[in-house]
């Protein structure tokens, strides 16, 4: 049904646990694809071995480029991003698929909705790691937990056809190894006229909360938050909080932002900051 992408760098157990949790509780056969940057600690031998569908890079080329370099292999018609440290929840795909039935066009972008231990849409303790993963707790638990669809979401797992990730260019790469990807995926989705950005409340996913970036030192962050501002105009925040309205009940597809003098004021703000970059950019082309 769909094509899963997951890119993953020299993380093989949690590998393991999101690969056993979708074959587990999917209720529909999808072709897996993974993006192995490095994978000395195992994570290629181990694919390899279990004939898995897969990309190689023998360094990490970012998160952004091993999504597109995955994508490359895809031959299903719906694309879904998902990351290596998530554990997918009994018929999370079954309300994708609903909801897919009930759009009949490919302008959308549809995402599940996130467990974590101390944050994400639901805050609930299952462990924060492999080592205390309390797989029984969440499976007795996940579907009681109170949540709603959300509008403008914005995180993995998400889901979009593929017509449409081609017709936008994937991921940006100037955003690896990754921080504010996401944004500016739906930035340019948005440009293409997509105004369906849904969470699906029922499709659930376990988050360990970006384990990757947690357990190692030699990843250092992108300043997407600039990167986002020069390439827009506006900061990712204002994106999201006038033309997602991320977070709030899903009441249908999106309009364009209500300009309130408040929206107008911030926008502002926005301006002064692209305009500051700019010029700080200038400054430093200048002095070096």
């Amino acid at each position: 049904m769909f094509s899963i992408l997951i890119p993953t760098y020299n993380n093989i157990n949690y590998l393991k646990l999101c690969l056993k949790s979708i074959e587990k509780n999917s209720k529909e056969k999808h072709e897996i694809i993974l993006h192995i940057n490095d994978g000395s600690d195992g994570t290629l031998n181990y694919v390899k071995s279990n004939n898995l569908k897969h990309s190689h890079s023998i360094k990490n080329i970012g998160l952004c480029s091993s999504i597109n370099t995955a994508f490359n292999h895809a031959t299903k018609k719906f694309i879904l991003y998902a990351h290596d440290d998530m554990y997918f929840c009994p018929d999370w795909d079954v309300h994708f698929l609903e909801e897919l039935n009930k759009i009949g066009h490919n302008k959308f972008y549809l995402s599940g909705t996130m467990i974590e231990p101390n944050s994400g849409h639901i805050p609930y303790n299952c462990g924060d790691s492999i080592e205390n993963f309390d797989e029984k707790k969440l499976l007795q638990n996940f579907k009681s937990l109170k949540f709603y669809d959300h509008q403008g979401s914005h995180f993995a797992p998400h889901l979009i056809e593929k017509n449409m990730w081609k017709k936008v260019g994937g991921f940006s790469e100037e955003f690896n190894p990754g921080d504010c990807s996401d944004p500016d995926f739906n930035m340019k989705l948005w440009n293409e006229g997509v105004r369906i950005f849904k969470g699906i409340n029922y499709s659930r996913v376990y988050h360990f909360s970006s384990i990757t970036i947690r357990k190692r030192s030699d990843i250092k962050q992108n300043k997407g938050d600039k990167t986002f501002l020069k390439k827009w105009g506006i900061t990712h925040k204002f994106f999201k909080k006038y033309y997602l309205k991320s977070r709030t009940p899903y009441k249908g597809p999106l309009n364009s932002p209500d300009k309130s003098a408040v929206y107008y004021f911030e926008l502002i703000i926005c301006k002064i900051k692209f305009f500051y970059s700019l010029i700080f950019k200038q400054s430093e082309k200048k002095w070096n």
